[in-house]
């Protein structure tokens, strides 16, 4: 067992500075890791002090689902961190711990229900045919980040949350400016109170004129006392901003990967039904996120892995390397649809697992088979190392997409 008492000293922390990486290249750094540190210290390029990195499958699952973790004491304390700015306001759901999480969950858990999925699909499969049939329109070669990738999560959150066509653009520039690691803090924080006085209103405007979206949900649950006005602005912040920027980024990346690993789009071409088992294997195998997410906070002294991880101390749990843990995946950097099931860890795991998790999935789904349907020859317009790809940002993505057909 690992401890951190007078007699052993503490483990020396490493500088991580978190560079951006070529296409998806797996982070070297964070494989060295997982095979030789699994449960390690780390000092990230922004906040104060050092925190603890797991990364193995099962270290993992119970950071991220033991109670002892506590995102809430994260509030007010400036740990070591991968960007400048906190995303998540202190109201928001991602801050919170259980029983509080739950309640937060419920006022909007109604909006990505399975029932839920099944009445939008119409809406998110028209969008995408209206999409392809602009880019078919516009003819050879096209960049998939401006004609599809890009719009249609915004256009489908936006659809969930009530926001009006016309607001669209600000929100897509209102995202782009807090999930990156590229601005100032000041510059992040301006663009977060404009995007909260955005919310606020139109939750003003749904209390007086109810309607049936996620924006009139949230208002209601104020109104019911169920929500304080700032947690449902959080909750809604977090939801529009969240669903447009992973979901673009992560399907441009599936679209990559399907472009660049030779036969894996012809295959899918020829055996349309093995798309949904490839959509999780590209799930698991993308390393869609850069660096880290939010960490937590022992609230007492917990073994992990053989490590004792003091009461106090910071830790952050990495998705990206349980899902290459070669325990539990064999040949885990392998891209592999024919994989047998395990449970991947790309939507998270525990009370913060993902909650909009079918949505993305759905989106994805529709894009891929559209893409594979519409356009047979479809083959990137450039060589793939001429791809490129946005700096900084907390998922990765390319910044532009350009295929021909």
């Amino acid at each position: 067992m690992t401890t951190n008492d007078s007699t052993t000293g503490p483990l020396p922390a490493h500088d991580w500075a978190v560079d951006d990486l070529p296409a998806l290249d797996f982070d070297p750094f964070m494989t060295h890791l997982l095979h030789h540190e699994p449960i390690t210290r780390i000092r990230l390029p922004y906040g104060e002090g050092h925190a603890w990195l797991v990364t193995r499958y099962e270290d993992v699952k119970l950071v991220t689902s033991d109670a002892r973790f506590s995102r809430q004491a994260l509030i007010g304390r400036s740990v070591t961190r991968l960007s400048p700015h906190t995303i998540p306001q202190d109201e928001a759901v991602g801050f919170a711990d259980p029983p509080r999480h739950a309640q937060l969950r419920k006022a909007v858990a109604r909006a990505f229900s399975t029932r839920s999925m099944e009445r939008l699909r119409p809406f998110v499969q028209r969008t995408a045919d209206e999409l392809l049939d602009d880019m078919e329109r516009h003819g050879s070669p096209a960049d998939l980040m401006q004609q599809l990738n890009g719009p249609l999560p915004l256009t489908v959150i936006s659809k969930v949350m009530g926001v009006p066509p016309s607001d669209r653009p600000r929100m897509a520039h209102w995202t782009g400016m807090l999930l990156t690691a590229a601005f100032t803090r000041e510059q992040s924080e301006a663009a977060k109170a404009e995007i909260r006085e955005y919310f606020a209103a139109l939750l003003r405007r749904r209390r007086a004129e109810p309607r049936e979206d996620l924006a009139g949900d949230l208002a209601a649950a104020v109104a019911s006392g169920e929500l304080s006005e700032a947690e449902a602005i959080a909750l809604a912040v977090l939801i529009q901003i969240s669903a447009t920027h992973a979901v673009r980024n992560n399907s441009a990346n599936m679209v990559y990967a399907l472009l660049t690993e030779p036969g894996l789009a012809a295959r899918l071409r020829a055996e349309p039904a093995v798309l949904p088992q490839a959509l999780e294997e590209l799930l698991r195998w993308v390393p869609h996120r850069r660096g880290v997410g939010i960490g937590r906070i022992a609230t007492e002294d917990v073994e992990v892995g053989g490590t004792v991880i003091a009461a106090g101390e910071v830790v952050y749990a990495s998705y990206l390397t349980a899902n290459r843990d070669p325990s539990v995946f064999e040949r885990p950097d392998e891209l592999d649809i024919d994989r047998p099931r395990v449970p991947h860890l790309s939507f998270g795991h525990g009370p913060h697992f993902c909650l909009a998790s079918m949505l993305a999935r759905l989106e994805s789904e529709i894009m891929l088979s559209g893409l594979l349907t519409r356009f047979p020859d479809l083959r990137l317009a450039v060589p793939a190392k001429e791809i490129a790809w946005q700096r900084a940002a907390l998922i990765r993505g390319p910044e532009t997409l350009p295929v021909a057909w």
